[in-house]
């Protein structure tokens, strides 16, 4: 009955593909245009709208095997990874399903077909649960099947009854589960002891009939469907004879390479399979475009890798190792998605970086948790120290909660909370943004935007806004907001800033400074240079010059986009925009800063496809149209049903509401200003085009001849005079540390005769006119290794600020302590200080101190030897 896990994938696909269900790849673990989903979670949820009847595809059978990540948001299995037989973070979905083909009869006979006769599955494993009302279910499994009475279990609560949400679709389940024997504690569903691990849930089938409506009442769908799921990784435990899913194929695998490449001995420990599992889903995350970051899905990813990285910690690893664990999951599962061979240099790349940067500060934290756990008051770890750790040195709650899990302990989740919503608040407070426009001004009018083919237009005024509240009319010099019936003017969107310009009168005129959208209404912020009123017909005229500026920098960055993604790796997406008539700026995913080669190829793509001039088209698409074309498109952003479409040669094909030039070699020339980073995974280029790029080039052309002049060179060959020159002035100040060196031990010498004793204890101490304060640790070891016995005190007066240092022999640190002493010199110039017993350094702000300072350290001694 043995079966490989890749087997089983196979065989459950081609079974239905027979039965004429079409074969769907996954969908990717980030779900497009569902903002209600952190991750994709289930095998349905790329079917979600052909359900609802939102969408409609060329099939009306279908089957899958969908990667799912539950590790963020509502479906979050995290913390129990590695601690129970069946939680994972990732794990692979199969399912069959039916929209409006066939129901009830068709889907459990396919079941049971496929468990007991492709399978193999023994019939008396075997039992059922359906819905307590769904009769119907009930004598299908009795009477089609064969079951008996006591292998059929009507369940009444909403473990058998699926929905979607509060209304919609939704309708009875019937789950199928196997007895693993008697040897394991446990009791059938519905039982008192079904929470015990003898019988597993492998299959569940979701009935969907009714459409519940917003009264609770149930009308039924007019195509009833099926959905249906069952979890790889249980289903091929059963089949390997284990009982956990730790013990399958892939894990054991995984494992194996893990605990070779740590050197761990002990293959059973739980921390293996953390990190067995966590590899999986942070290799397919980085394979969907998720990169790590400190907010949403990235920051879910950030915490994965963190927490594998701990395990790796307890279990001994002295070197980077999560990335090594590419290639051992490449071999396991690169057949049925090859996306990890072909992403492999990225996710192992990514992986490595991120570890070595939480590796830095891993070990201080840990000794910093660890230190306050051995002296907790009680068995509770303060909320108060969870934050400090997550803020200070990126450990996340959950990873705390491990750690504290396994001493037995717990955390105060209320304080930690507080302190998490404490930090909001100081952050909203520091925030310099201004208010939303649509929190501040209601309007209930709607505006039609004419400015893709317009410059100016006639238009009527709707509304008028004066200090957040509407008004009739505004007076001269009033500053306020002008809502218009129809208007050119582009209001700020997708990055591209609201356009300027005059909205004209026959009284005179109102000077826009900035357009936004206020809800459905478009909205011209300005100041009426002449009153104006409600009801009033203006002529609106934007900015041309401006614009134009605004739409070559915004064609710009469509093609640096591109050109990214092609220098940089497909999981470049970007992640904020501001296109105004001076500049673009673009933020986009990428876990460390782009090279002056790669931005330089970046530059080369771009201006390649400026001079190739092409036309520049824009066309209205529905949007599953759109994307089938390969249409760029953010995730999260929510899409109208009909979107525009911009499209530059067969180089770039984006969404995009915004204004584009004609031509591309319209844009004339593109050059990057910087490159810089603003996150954890987020970098930022600016960019200037056409006269701006220009000046830009010049003024750069401008300063290498000045440079070039200042060091007699040639501009050709200012590279190598500065070299030249770098090297001649290393090559100075190595003589001239020399030349101090021999001037302070010449100082050194000359200060012998100072020496003094205090009590039998030789003393040194003097004010140093005209050395280096960088040179004082040298002279007190060399005036230590002198006297052979005694104290040292040196001080000095360079720059308007006090530098000193104490130095004690050996044979009489237990007498004096050079960080006690060099402390009370301190304080009588303005300073402190501090370091070891035999060697303590500290600074002061008053020179006009020093001598009576020094002076002090005689009655000081005598007070201690």
């Amino acid at each position: 009955m043995s079966k490989s896990t890749a087997d089983i994938r196979r065989a459950f696909l081609d079974f239905f593909a027979v039965r004429d269900h079409q074969k769907v790849s996954s969908s990717s673990l980030v779900p497009g245009n569902d903002p209600t989903l952190l991750f994709t979670n289930a095998g349905m949820n790329q079917f979600k709208d052909v359900f609802l009847g939102a969408e409609s595809r060329s099939y009306n059978k279908a089957v899958s095997s969908q990667r799912c990540v539950r590790a963020g948001g509502k479906h979050n299995d995290l913390e129990n990874v590695g601690y129970t037989a069946r939680h994972h973070t990732f794990f692979e979905m199969l399912g069959n399903f039916s929209f409006g083909d066939y129901f009830k009869t068709e889907a459990i006979q396919y079941a049971w077909a496929f468990l007991t006769e492709e399978l193999g599955l023994p019939k008396e494993k075997l039992l059922v649960t359906v819905y307590h009302e769904d009769d119907e279910a009930y004598d299908l499994w009795s009477n089609i099947i064969g079951l008996p009475e006591e292998k059929i279990i009507k369940i009444s609560t909403s473990d058998n009854f699926w929905s979607m949400g509060d209304t919609g679709p939704c309708g009875p389940c019937s789950e199928i589960f196997y007895d693993h024997g008697e040897h394991i504690w446990g009791g059938p569903p519905g039982s008192p002891e079904e929470d015990g691990d003898r019988f597993i849930e492998i299959w569940n089938l979701v009935f969907m009939q009714y459409n519940r409506q917003s009264n609770g009442e149930m009308l039924p769908l007019p195509k009833p469907s099926i959905d249906t799921g069952m979890g790889l990784e249980r289903i091929s435990a059963i089949l390997q004879n284990v009982h956990s899913n730790y013990e399958i194929d892939i894990f054991v695998n995984l494992i194996d390479a893990a605990a070779d490449i740590i050197g761990a001995t002990d293959k059973s420990d739980k921390s293996l399979r953390v990190i067995a599992d966590h590899i999986r889903s942070c290799s397919f995350l980085i394979c969907d475009g998720v990169l790590p970051s400190n907010e949403g899905r990235g920051y879910v990813l950030r915490r994965i890798i963190r927490r594998a990285v701990r395990h790796g910690n307890k279990l001994g690893a002295t070197d980077v190792f999560f990335f090594k664990l590419v290639n051992a999951l490449e071999s396991q599962m690169g057949e049925a998605y090859p996306e990890l061979a072909t992403n492999r240099a990225l996710i192992e790349k990514v992986l490595r970086t991120e570890e070595e940067q939480f590796s830095r500060t891993l070990e201080r934290g840990l000794n910093i948790l660890n230190e306050a756990l051995a002296d907790l008051p009680s068995n509770v770890v303060p909320g108060e120290l969870v934050f400090r750790l997550y803020d200070t040195y990126g450990f996340p709650a959950d990873l705390t909660n491990d750690i504290a899990r396994e001493k037995e302990l717990t955390i105060d989740e209320n304080g930690f909370q507080a302190a998490m919503a404490e930090q909001r608040k100081r952050a909203q407070q520091a925030s310099q943004f201004d208010t939303d426009y649509n929190d501040q001004l209601k309007s209930d009018s709607i505006s039609e935007f004419t400015g893709y083919d317009l410059e100016s237009g006639t238009a009527n005024i709707l509304e008028l806004f004066k200090s957040g509240q509407l008004v009739e009319q505004l007076s001269p010099g009033e500053e306020g907001v002008v809502v218009l019936d129809q208007t050119p003017f582009y209001a700020e969107s997708g990055g591209q800033v609201g356009d300027s310009g005059v909205l004209k009168t026959k009284a005179g005129n109102f000077i826009v400074k900035d357009t936004v959208q206020l809800n459905n209404a478009i909205a011209h912020k300005g100041v009426a240079e002449t009153s104006i009123s409600v009801g009033d017909f203006v002529d609106a005229q934007f900015d041309i010059e401006s614009r134009n500026s605004i739409k070559l920098n915004h064609s710009a960055t469509h093609l640096m986009h591109e050109a990214l993604k092609q220098v940089l790796g497909e999981h470049v997406n970007q992640k904020g925009s501001l296109v105004t008539p001076e500049r673009l700026r673009f933020d986009f995913s990428h876990f460390e800063a782009a090279t002056n080669c790669e931005l330089q190829q970046v530059e080369k793509l771009v201006n390649e496809q400026i001079r190739a001039n092409h036309s520049i088209e824009t066309k209205l698409m529905n949007l599953d149209d759109a994307k089938a074309e390969g249409a760029m498109a953010l995730f999260g952003e929510k899409y109208e049903e009909d979107v525009r479409v911009v499209s530059i040669g067969t180089f770039s094909l984006e969404l995009c509401g915004g204004t584009h030039v004609n031509q591309a070699g319209d844009i004339g020339l593109f050059k990057i200003v910087s490159e810089s980073g603003i996150a954890s995974g987020v970098r930022r280029i600016e960019a200037v085009t056409a006269d701006y790029a220009l000046q830009l080039t010049q003024a750069h052309s401008e300063q290498l001849i000045d440079i070039a002049s200042l060091i007699k060179s040639e501009p050709n060959a200012i590279s190598g005079r500065i070299q030249q020159l770098i090297e001649q002035s290393k090559a100075t100040e190595k003589e001239l540390d020399k030349l101090k060196q021999q001037l302070a031990s010449n100082a050194g010498a000359d200060l012998l005769s100072q020496v003094y004793e205090v009590n039998n204890v030789k003393v040194l101490s003097a004010n140093l006119k005209g050395v280096e304060s960088k040179v004082l640790r040298t002279m007190v070891d060399d005036l230590k290794n002198q006297l052979g016995s005694g104290v040292v005190v040196l001080g000095v007066d360079q720059d308007s600020k006090v530098s000193l240092i104490t130095g004690v022999t050996k044979d009489l640190v237990t007498k004096v302590k050079a960080g006690e002493l060099v402390n009370y010199i301190a304080q009588q110039v303005g300073g402190k200080g501090g370091g070891r017993p035999d060697m303590a350094q500290a600074g002061g702000s008053q020179p006009e101190n020093l001598d009576i300072a020094l002076a002090s350290v005689k009655p000081w001694l005598e007070a201690k030897l």
